[in-house]
């Protein structure tokens, strides 16, 4: 076991090296496991290519330049992918490119599906910046129930599918059958997919990673991916993030379409940085896929052995658990219960819809150290 000056001497040292919304808001004496925000330091890749830009002042506005290209090479390497450089637009986070999705190619009044339990700006994009409506077909047993989506498909005012590939927060990845299934169906309705997969690169489970438009890129001309380096390689502070198109058409009309003052909301050093990881951080990458995999088993074997009555299944993808928290019978929001009493602040299952009611979700993508504190922590304000 780690002695509690050790485990108070990280949080500590982290606190003083880190000014990010992980490591604010909430008060010092509260271990910080919430929003998917990495403790580990950056790529060396990254790193000299940011503190080479900022040495020679190259902090303006944001220009592309071999971005495009470098998103291509990454994502053949790893996914056996090729993407055509002109089907790449630059924006300043999914969570734009999302919007922006939404807005050039559904109209008012049309609804976009979602699976819940999902990522909470699912919701909020949809409805409040997109304004359009939000049909919800739950994860059944984990996986798309690909016979409700057909259902919801065929619904006149369905015009859109926002898919959230690998999922977050359950770590769920489709396979190829299931994504030629979402493809065909698409096609048959008339519904556009719009495939968030900006945890693509944390897949590390048995399930391997297929992109959703190298499915059948004639299949998926009209849809299009949101991707960036942000999540794997702990940069959403630059903004950066990367449209792709299904087809080089497609890229015409949204480029025409997208504001340019929302392209240049793009952070010239994330450019930079992205560049460099996509081209120069595979190794870390994998090291750090190696890392998150240890990590998932240290939290389950930490859950076992404070015997947590809390059902955690291992994920394929991203460094979220998804910790099924209703036998403890802290009611819908145990996060707010592990808050208060163990001073530990996780995800609030209920805001991810409806099915996350008595979950929590929890990053460990930290040190094993802090994962055993934070079960403890956990343990702590269950009273037995």
């Amino acid at each position: 076991m780690t002695s509690a000056a050790s485990v108070a001497d990280l949080l500590d040292r982290l606190r003083c090296e880190r000014s990010s919304a992980k490591w604010r808001t909430y008060d010092a004496d509260v271990l910080p496991a919430w929003i998917a925000e990495m403790d580990f330091n950056l790529a060396p890749c990254v790193s000299n290519a940011l503190q080479a830009a900022v040495a020679r002042s190259d902090t303006g506005y944001r220009w592309p330049g071999e971005l495009p290209e470098a998103v291509g090479e990454f994502m053949d390497r790893h996914f056996g992918w090729k993407v055509r450089a002109d089907t790449v637009i630059a924006l300043p986070d999914v969570l734009t490119g999302m919007a922006e999705a939404m807005r050039r190619l559904t109209k008012p009044g049309e609804s976009v599906v979602i699976n819940p339990p999902v990522y909470p700006p699912f919701f909020n994009v949809t409805r409040q910046v997109a304004e359009r409506g939000c049909v919800e077909v739950p994860l059944r047993d984990g996986a798309l129930d690909l016979d409700a989506m057909e259902r919801a498909f065929t619904r006149p005012e369905v015009t859109a599918y926002l898919m959230c590939h690998p999922h977050n927060p359950t770590g769920y990845v489709a396979d190829e059958s299931t994504l030629s299934a979402v493809a065909h169906m698409a096609r048959r309705h008339g519904v556009t997919v719009i495939s968030d997969e900006i945890w693509a690169p944390l897949t590390w489970g048995s399930e391997p990673f297929r992109p959703y438009l190298s499915i059948d890129p004639e299949l998926t001309a009209s849809d299009v991916a949101l991707v960036s380096a942000s999540k794997a390689f702990n940069l959403a502070g630059l903004k950066c993030s990367q449209l792709i198109a299904g087809s080089a058409d497609q890229a015409v009309r949204l480029r025409a379409a997208i504001p340019v003052e929302v392209t240049y909301g793009t952070g010239q050093l994330g450019v930079t940085a992205s560049v460099a990881a996509y081209r120069d951080g595979d190794d870390w990458l994998a090291d750090t896929l190696e890392v998150l995999r240890r990590n998932a088993r240290v939290l389950q074997q930490a859950i076992a052995e404070y015997e947590l009555d809390i059902d955690y299944q291992v994920p394929s993808a991203t460094y979220v658990a998804w910790l099924d928290c209703r036998s403890l019978g802290f009611g819908d929001d145990p996060a707010q219960v592990f808050l208060e009493v163990g001073r530990v602040a996780l995800n609030a299952g209920h805001l991810f819809g409806h099915e996350g009611k008595g979950f929590v979700r929890m990053n460990f993508a930290t040190d094993e150290v802090l994962i055993n504190e934070a079960v403890r922590r956990m343990a702590k304000s269950i009273v037995r």
